[in-house]
């Protein structure tokens, strides 16, 4: 087993061609938010990470291998739930409040311009879905923001040497791309096409 002690968030300092050519290990949220598990890349390679206590492992980190090897973290596909206003009865912000009110509920979840991503809840969804947001399960990498929930907050962004509490958040300037087409309807196991009379939108 090769030994991991070392992270570089994003691949910072190094050269894009030997990020290119490293090694990858695809690794899902549940494991790149430990500091320790054990991992095989993409050369069968078994990998013991070691990494702080704290740190949270991002897709386009690089780690470093006690020999000097270079192994590119991918953030694997995993089931999650995708989280759309929906076309027909609702607004963008929707999502605003959707956020806010799983925010509340401290749960992980994923930012992005267009959608939100969380893990698979059936009680969430159902939440969701009453406040007329389209809800589908998909298999997508997953990046959720730093926070209250995660000891790692944003070391990914800011390296390993210092944290972020100085009464302010610093939770918004993370995009990671990941454009899936899911279709503008909203017949996913749900139907909120007869609400037309709830004034769940915002108030001007």
């Amino acid at each position: 087993m090769i030994t991991v002690s070392k992270l570089l968030p994003q691949g910072q300092g190094l050269a894009p061609v030997l990020v290119k050519r490293a090694a990858i290990v695809e690794l899902d949220w549940d494991i790149r938010q430990k500091s320790r598990f054990a991992a095989t890349d993409s050369e069968d390679r078994e990998l013991g990470i070691f990494l702080p206590r704290g740190t949270v492992v991002r897709g386009g980190d690089v780690l470093v291998a006690e020999d000097g090897s270079l192994i590119r973290v991918v953030a694997a596909p995993q089931a999650v739930l995708r989280i759309t206003a929906c076309a027909e009865h609702g607004s963008p912000f929707d999502l605003t409040r959707a956020a806010y009110h799983l925010g509340n509920r401290h749960v992980p979840i994923e930012l992005q311009p267009d959608h939100l991503k969380i893990e698979p809840d059936h009680v969430l969804a159902d939440m969701l879905r009453a406040m007329r947001l389209t809800v589908v399960e998909a298999q997508e990498a997953f990046e959720p923001e730093g926070g209250a929930y995660s000891a790692g907050g944003h070391h990914h962004a800011h390296g390993h040497d210092h944290t972020h509490d100085h009464g302010h958040t610093h939770d918004h300037g993370h995009a990671h791309k990941h454009d899936h087409e899911h279709g503008p309807g909203c017949g996913h196991d749900h139907d909120h096409g007869h609400d037309h009379g709830h004034a769940n939108q915002p108030s001007h």
